[in-house]
């Protein structure tokens, strides 16, 4: 031994070292020889009297416990906790006085490793520098009277540094550790899988901070059992920085940054430890995430309600989470997101080049809760290109995620060949104009789709070529104004031009917006409409059965089946003015009507109008139920030219007698019905009805029957100008058949009795009495007894007109059959 201190003496001269540094040398070895020989005596000591060091360590975990701590048993594992003393604790089980009862264990380690100040160890005392927990599980669980295991430790001690129950205390780490707190009252569930988490303390002077790194598992954070995990089953790791000031009660968690998932995040707290409740306030930060990413990582209750909406790209996003610890019910939550030039998907359809500023909050009402009910989703500065349409909205509200409500604006200007893309061809079809469009709107939200959107504001379209395909009628140069009440809707300022017509319209919907989605069958449009120039023929869609829309389901954004149904099955309340009124042949002017047009057909009521120098009154209802429509009409005809009137009428299917045959003016009362196609032509043989008549100032030219009579009968007299006095009588019309009443006709060549059946067909059967006397002989008399006595002296010729086999009507010999 003398010899290896020799050679060692040797070895330290051959360095050659200042004196003073081998002085310093040899006071560091010494140094460190008499640590070996304390460790060794330390080891010594700790083996040789084992049970006492266990129970001086089981006394002071026990100094602010009152529950029970059991330890199996315990190793020495000196360099585990070097400069220190590490002490191995094996199967370390903490739990509180009423564990049987709740059957949680606050505390179930399958080792909890303590590093001890080993100076205070020889002295006989324990000082605990770190603590290391590893393969355990701790439950601090609140039942639901408010009981807490956690009351196990002693009350009036502060954790951490600065004096409390392990002043001396500098790290904590946790490896393999499950973390719960389950509070039943509150309705509030925390679990983590901690993997790894590694936490040293230093002191302040007015607390203590700490570093933390964690990796762990998020099993749950509900702030409410009943809505649900925030960032269920996503994996989290990061740093944390925490400062704790013991005056205040505040501690505070630095923004670092934290891995949620595969999502990087930012991350800011504070927790008021001295307050009952532990209030918290969370900040959560992500420039880049989409937005589904986003939403799954909030409880379930938010997230279905964020899922209506989609972002194609990432989008910015921050979170304020509010709350106690200990308060029951859900948190304040706030989300901002900030989107730009993005791809927005909603149910309504898609939105390109989206940008807008949003908010979701579950507190739209101060002192309104933390609910569904007093959720809202708010977006400002809407910008987007939706079906080719700009659009913008400064502010858009979804209110009540229990029963939702959109409130908000709507502007836009477009043009209207871009409405193809949300209104199909086979219903509307736009092929020019423009269109300005400033609405405010509220509207229920049913299934994630508008439902009973009340809106107010204004739609004006310009100079706009439309066709409704389902009436065939296309317009020219339409402009229109929208305006939108509370309930009501007006419309102005509307033009509408075909290819011969003019119609300038304005209009009103009362109880529209209520009406629209719930009973459009009783919606009403009342019309107040005045034309310059009116051609019923280019009307004739609306003689006939609307063309049925085959709708396209599951078209986002596509409102045709909605449109469709309005015009369908809504009502129109017309009051119509025309200066001139063209159909046909027909023309009339000063035209005056009230018309009621429904799903079912057409009602005419009052309608007046000027026509061969009379009037004509008309009521009417033609039913519309396909090609061919039947109507009931009830006319009362004034002092019309009856030339003009036969012509206009087609000589109401007659081919014998026509216009060119008739003067003098024509006055009638008429109820018929009958039959005519979607095309506006009249149905042959469908009329029924009766009708009366008077003919003032009647003249009968070149009518060929009458002729055929005057070439035997009365070759002196004027058979083709034949001039009638007080001419009038009564038909009932039935089918191709027409009933001629007992009617009497005196005129200047001939006077007959005449009655019978004309037929439109086959079937004419009149018979006509002609006194063979010449009225000219009586024209001095004024007394109408005696003229009625002078009629029928002399000879009376009995004829009767019927068809023969070309189907023309022939006079014959005969009287009638009875």
């Amino acid at each position: 031994m003398k010899e290896k201190i020799t050679v060692f003496r040797k070895f330290i001269a051959s360095l050659k070292m200042p004196r003073w540094a081998r002085w310093a040398f040899r006071g560091v070895l010494a140094i460190f020889l008499f640590m070996i020989v304390a460790y060794v005596s330390l080891a010594w000591y700790i083996n040789s009297h084992r049970d006492e060091v266990l129970a001086s360590v089981t006394e002071k975990l026990n100094e602010d416990i009152t529950g029970s701590l059991e330890i199996e048993g315990m190793e020495t594992t000196f360099l585990g906790g070097f400069p220190g003393v590490s002490l191995r604790l094996e199967q370390v089980v903490l739990k509180d006085s009423l564990s049987g009862r709740h059957g949680k264990t606050l505390l179930n380690a399958g080792s909890l490793d303590i590093s001890v100040n080993a100076l205070a160890l020889m002295r006989g005392t324990i000082e605990i520098k770190k603590i290391t927990i590893r393969d355990a599980s701790v439950q601090l669980y609140t039942d639901a009277s408010g009981y807490s295991n956690s009351s196990v430790f002693k009350k009036g001690k502060s954790s951490g540094g600065g004096g409390g129950s392990f002043p001396e205390l500098r790290g904590l780490d946790l490896e393999d550790v499950a973390f719960t707190i389950d509070n039943q009252k509150k309705g509030k569930l925390y679990s983590f899988s901690v993997r790894k988490l590694k936490g040293s303390l230093n002191d302040t002077p007015v607390g203590w901070k700490a570093g933390v790194s964690l990796n762990a598992l998020v099993n749950s954070m509900a702030f409410n059992t009943q809505r649900g995990s925030f960032v269920k089953g996503k994996e989290v790791a990061g740093d944390f920085d925490i400062t704790f000031n013991e005056e205040t009660g505040v501690l505070v968690f630095d923004k670092n940054r934290l891995d949620i998932g595969d999502e990087k995040f930012y991350i800011g707290a504070s927790i008021k430890t001295a307050s009952p409740d532990a209030d918290f306030a969370i900040n959560i930060e992500n420039k880049s995430i989409l937005w589904k990413d986003a939403g799954n990582l909030l409880s379930p209750n938010i997230t279905g309600k964020l899922e209506m909406f989609d972002m194609k790209r990432p989008i910015a996003v921050k979170c304020d989470i509010i709350g106690g610890f200990n308060v029951e019910g859900d948190p304040l939550i706030r989300v901002n997101a900030e989107v730009k030039d993005n791809v927005l998907h909603t149910p309504g359809g898609i939105v390109e080049k989206c940008s807008f500023f949003g908010v979701f909050t579950n507190e739209y009402r101060k002192g309104g809760g933390y609910t569904d009910a007093n959720s809202a989703i708010k977006l400002f500065n809407f910008r987007g290109e939706y079906a080719g349409m700009l659009i913008s909205m400064n502010r858009v509200f979804i209110l009540d995620l229990e029963k939702p409500v959109a409130v908000g604006d709507f502007s836009s200007t477009f043009e209207m060949q871009k409405l193809r893309s949300v209104v199909d061809d086979d219903l509307l079809k736009f092929s020019k104009g423009t269109a300005n469009v400033k609405l405010g709107f509220r509207a229920d939200i049913v299934d994630f789709r508008l439902s009973k959107p009340y809106v107010k504001g204004l739609v004006e379209v310009r100079d706009a070529d439309v066709s409704y395909v389902p009436r065939k009628l296309d317009f020219r140069g339409v402009s229109v104004a929208l305006n939108f009440t509370s309930e009501d809707l007006f419309i102005s300022k509307i033009v509408l031009k075909t290819g011969k017509s003019i119609v300038n319209m304005e209009g009103s919907i009362k109880n529209f917006l209520n009406l629209y989605y719930t009973d459009p069958e009783k919606i009403v449009i009342t019309w107040d409409v005045y034309s310059p120039r009116l051609n019923l023929g280019e009307f004739a869609g609306f003689l006939g059965s609307r063309k049925k829309h085959a709708p396209v389901k599951n078209r986002k954004g596509n409102m045709t089946e909605d449109l469709d149904i309005l015009f369908e099955k809504s009502n129109v309340d017309m009051k119509l003015r025309v200066d001139e009124l063209y159909y046909n042949r027909f023309h009339a002017s000063d035209a005056r009507a009230d018309i009621l047009l429904t799903d079912e057909g057409v009602h005419i009521k009052n309608a007046g109008l000027r026509h061969g120098g009379g009037s004509i009154v008309v009521n009417g209802y033609l039913a519309q139920s396909g090609k061919t429509n039947r109507y009931n009409l009830d006319a009362v005809i004034s002092n019309v030219d009856i030339s003009k009137f036969f012509y206009a009428f087609h000589n109401f299917g007659m081919e014998t007698l026509s216009s060119n045959n008739l003067r003098g003016y024509f006055s009638s009362k008429a109820k018929i019905s009958g039959s005519i196609t979607d095309a506006g032509g009249i149905v042959p043989k469908s009329m029924n009805g009766n009708l009366s008549f008077v003919v003032n100032k009647g003249r009968l030219l070149d009518f060929e029957p009458l002729r055929n009579i005057g070439k035997f009968a009365f070759p002196y007299r004027n058979m083709e100008n034949i001039e009638f006095y007080n001419l009038g009588g009564r038909f009932d019309v039935k089918g191709e058949k027409v009933s001629i009443h007992p009617m009497k006709i005196s005129s200047s060549a001939i006077n007959m009795d005449v009655e019978g059946v004309y037929s439109f067909g086959k079937g004419t059967e009149i018979y006509v009495d002609v006194p063979l006397r010449n009225p000219k002989r009586d024209e001095g008399i004024t007394d109408k007894a005696e003229l009625a006595k002078r009629r029928n002296r002399g000879i009376v010729l009995h004829l009767k007109a019927v068809d023969d086999k070309d189907g023309k009507v022939k006079v014959k010999l005969g009287g009638k059959k009875d």
